[in-house]
């Protein structure tokens, strides 16, 4: 349990503890990770007989990962001590694990089976925040979990070990569920009931703020619903849209499509193409510092994808660029460089420096990949 001043509740989440362990039929200890208590947290914890672990460095995620490093047992169950969670409830989440699960989550939400009583979580947390981050979190992890942010969970230490947890905040709960559903990790969900804080005080958590930073960090750990998604689907829109309009003004209607469309659609390939490359450089960086773990697709494609490669293929695209600007100049040479027809001369322009730059992008970023890859190729060599 990470605790911060949390004497009001204390005693009755470690009493409801011992008897849930008592219940499972199994030996275990019930540990406090201390993050700075000055109202006699420590003193009602260690008269119960809970082993008190005094963790200096701030935060939710440190106050876990010192409870957790201490703790002697090989499975771990996790809850915060604001007496929200029953955790006589353990024998569920042991019979879990008993059944070879890496990590169990309790879920709250009624579409797991849960229960939200009265007045236990704010209406925008219940009916926004997590029904929303619970989705986008099975969207992106390919997670089955309904209720991707219950603080109850329970795990086994090699699970843990293997998980490679880096936060420590807020965060720390997400990245927990984020790096087993990445890890390929066996994960199961128990209904559970969420009660009313029992604390006369208002809780740490701050919902918009929190929930901003789960989200942001979803997306960081997924680079492919960040950058790659959008970014296909808009360089290919804007490139369907620009090849068409190039070849000829289209008219839709009362709508004419012309020079200006043509303008957003070029606009549109070039920002596609940079979330690309954007998420190439995100996923490399991400898996050579060990924040997402080894993918063997990936690493096939950073070592096939070789730096050569990517500048004749940006190369090509740029030439293509060059010869339509050469093909602009000579028509404007044959009207004597005077005036042209604005949208046809447009059209040939903008195609030019689109192609321009799109090869001068795909050339950088092949620059740029090839570093951040190389870390990513000598793992996948040296790798058993």
């Amino acid at each position: 349990m990470p605790c911060l001043d949390e004497a009001e509740t204390l005693a009755a989440c470690i009493e409801k503890a011992q008897r849930g362990i008592a219940a499972a039929g199994v030996e275990g200890e019930v540990l406090v990770a201390d993050n700075g208590s000055t109202d006699g947290s420590i003193e009602i914890a260690e008269r119960l007989g809970a082993t008190v672990v005094r963790v200096p460095e701030k935060g939710y995620g440190s106050a876990l990962r010192g409870g957790i490093e201490a703790a002697r047992g090989r499975w771990l169950l996790m809850g915060d001590a604001d007496d929200s969670y029953d955790f006589s409830e353990a024998g569920r989440f042991v019979e879990k694990l008993r059944g070879g699960c890496d990590l169990v989550m309790g879920c709250r939400l009624p579409a797991g089976g849960g229960t939200i009583e009265e007045g236990a979580m704010p209406w925008k947390n219940r009916w926004l925040g997590n029904p929303t981050l619970s989705f986008l979190g099975r969207l992106f992890f390919r997670t089955p979990i309904r209720d991707f942010h219950c603080g109850l969970r329970a795990f086994t230490r090699d699970a843990y070990e293997r998980m490679e947890l880096k936060t420590t905040g807020m965060e720390f709960a997400s990245e927990m569920v984020m790096k087993a559903a990445l890890g390929g990790m066996r994960i199961a969900e128990v209904p559970i009931t969420l009660h009313p804080d029992g604390r006369s005080r208002p809780p740490h958590l701050r919902p918009w703020r929190d929930g901003w930073r789960h989200l942001r960090f979803m997306l960081i750990y997924s680079p492919r619903w960040l950058f790659l998604v959008p970014g296909i689907v808009i360089a290919a829109a804007g490139a369907l849209a620009a090849l068409t309009i190039f070849l000829m003004p289209v008219h839709v209607g009362r709508v004419h499509l012309d020079a200006g469309t043509l303008v957003v659609a070029c606009v549109a390939v070039i920002i596609g193409v940079q979330f690309v490359a954007f998420a190439l450089f995100a996923k490399a960086f991400a898996v050579g510092e060990g924040l997402l773990p080894r993918n063997e697709h990936f690493a096939w494609f950073v070592q096939r994808f070789t730096l050569e490669k990517g500048l004749v293929f940006g190369l090509c695209i740029f030439l293509v660029g060059i010869g339509v600007f050469a093909w602009a100049v000579s028509v404007w040479a044959r009207a004597g460089f005077g005036a042209l027809p604005y949208a046809e001369n447009l059209r040939r322009i903008m195609a030019a420096a689109t192609c321009v730059t799109v090869g001068l992008q795909i050339m950088g970023a092949s620059w740029f990949l090839s570093v951040l890859g190389l870390k990513t190729t000598r793992d996948r060599r040296s790798a058993p």
